[in-house]
């Protein structure tokens, strides 16, 4: 039976987006020698956290959002048979973005 998880206050759910298993020369890297990917997916978001006057501060991530953080971040969870990360949203170091959008913006 599918689940939904729902993280709680600034908390994420990520999954790792696997790195190349080939490097820009061709030479092909084995899986012993590869580290753990330090980008991902945003797949749920909580609601945001409150500040001192209890009102809630949004998340800056959202659903779909590419990812990049730290090598050690979060807890690792299996959920329906998936390896999925648990983060707070303070462990993320920032949103990578396609380079088609940023010259849109500029």
């Amino acid at each position: 039976m599918p689940t939904h998880f729902r993280p709680l206050h600034d908390r994420v759910l990520v999954r790792r987006i696997e790195a190349e298993e080939k490097t820009s020369g061709g030479i092909i890297i084995p899986d012993t020698a590869k580290e753990k990917p330090q980008e991902g997916e945003v797949l749920a978001v909580g609601p945001g956290t409150r500040d001192e006057n209890g009102k809630l501060t949004d998340t800056t991530v959202k659903t779909g959002d590419r990812v990049l953080f730290g090598k050690w971040s979060g807890s690792e969870v299996r959920i329906d048979g998936e390896d999925l990360l648990i983060m707070k949203e303070s462990d993320i170091l920032g949103i990578i973005e396609p380079v088609a959008e940023l010259k849109q913006a500029a």
